[in-house]
């Protein structure tokens, strides 16, 4: 079976190929693109390429993730959101096989106080969230062979994300708000990378999983805790309500999800999210030395 992964440059699609390339799959069966190898917006492209390579599954690593740009562009939100992943899952099931989807936290309102289990009502509200839960609906009507992973606060040594961000912040500033009423898990990357490989090993079952570290925490100790272990002293870090940051698009103020479905049906080991937070400062360190 050859797997194609789609949206391979962004965090999660880098960190899938290195962890193939490190040893982690068989590097002869993945196809890595991007929208410059792929357009999957595109039904005749990606039907000939699923046919060219014979492709058994699709990792659909691809979405519009700029929540707040999201509010402005609802069209194409939708269009990478909610119809591309319709069309893979199409084509995928012309050929029998399967799509493993990425989707996110904010598929919920963020209004619970336990964490969100896969079968828990789903009320998005942002463009953002609705058009992935309707990638959702779709993709498990046209293929029901799917799997669909949720997953939260993604993080990683590639592309740009909060964790980035908070360094370049706390190096260049001496004070930083950020908002303390929103809490969530972090989520490493390469840790998600890795757990996927793991399903895709075990033979995919279908349905909706959820994906997150281990743990619970806000933004703001989020940030705390980056500073701390990069040794960042000299910004000094307050906390915000919600209303101080107003944003396009509104945040789930709880979006904790429970893990206990994926761990018992692949018997996954989740790490806790301090300890990845650690693992990628490490990785960024290494980087920024080969950089010089």
């Amino acid at each position: 079976m050859n797997i194609l992964v789609t949206g391979a440059n962004g965090q999660l699609g880098s960190e899938l190929r290195r962890l193939v390339k490190e040893g982690a799959g068989v590097p002869d069966e993945f196809i890595f693109t991007d929208v410059e190898e792929l357009d999957i917006t595109d039904a005749e492209a990606v039907r000939h390429c699923v046919a060219e390579k014979r492709v058994g599954l699709i990792i659909n690593c691809a979405a519009f993730t700029a929540v707040d740009k999201a509010e402005s562009e609802p069209e194409l939100c939708d269009l990478l959101n909610h119809r591309a992943p319709r069309l893979l899952a199409e084509t995928m099931a012309e050929v029998g096989g399967q799509l493993l989807h990425i989707s996110t936290d904010y598929v919920f309102d963020g209004t619970a106080h336990r964490p969100y289990t896969e079968d828990a009502p789903t009320c998005p509200n942002s463009v953002y969230g609705r058009t992935k839960l309707l990638g959702e609906e779709a993709l498990m009507e046209a293929c029901p062979n799917s799997v669909i992973v949720r997953t939260a606060w993604l993080y990683s040594s590639y592309g740009n994300n909060f964790v980035k961000t908070m360094l370049r912040l706390g190096r260049e500033r001496e004070s930083l708000g950020v908002v303390a009423d929103q809490i969530g898990t972090p989520t490493y990357a390469r840790d998600l990378a890795s757990a996927l490989l793991q399903m895709v090993r075990h033979g995919l079952v279908p349905g909706i999983y959820h994906y997150s570290n281990e743990g619970v925490t806000s933004w703001y100790d989020f940030t705390r805790e980056i500073h701390r272990q990069a040794g960042i002293t000299s910004c000094r870090v307050s906390p915000l309500h919600t209303e101080d940051y107003p944003a396009p698009a509104p945040r789930p103020h709880f979006s904790v999800l429970d893990k206990t479905k994926i761990k018992a049906t692949y018997g996954i080991t989740i790490p806790w999210w301090a300890d990845s937070l650690r693992n990628c400062l490490n990785e960024l360190e290494l980087q920024a030395r080969d950089n010089k």
